[in-house]
């Protein structure tokens, strides 16, 4: 299952996001997205857990909760919408 985790610190980590979860079971990956031209974090991710249980009790735990100061928010992950291409 796929969880979407927004207002992460900004110095966030993949790593830092997957040592988050890992307490409530196997972590598939991890990934705090980045800014393209910076590098730097854009205060969200995405984490993916095989098991929806486990993702479930993730949610339900680390939802709302303290980070560096900053309360998270945890959810489950919309599929991408397709947008439409530029025409130039």
């Amino acid at each position: 299952m796929n969880m979407y985790v927004s207002n992460l610190g900004f110095h966030a980590s993949d790593d830092d996001l997957r040592e988050l979860f890992r307490p409530f079971g196997q972590v598939s990956s991890a990934k705090v997205i980045t800014d393209r031209t910076t590098g730097k974090s854009r205060g969200f991710g995405f984490v993916e857990m095989g098991s929806v249980s486990d993702a479930t009790l993730a949610m339900k735990e680390l939802d709302g909760k303290d980070v560096d100061g900053r309360r998270i928010a945890v959810s489950a992950a919309k599929e991408r919408e397709e947008r439409p291409g530029r025409k130039w």
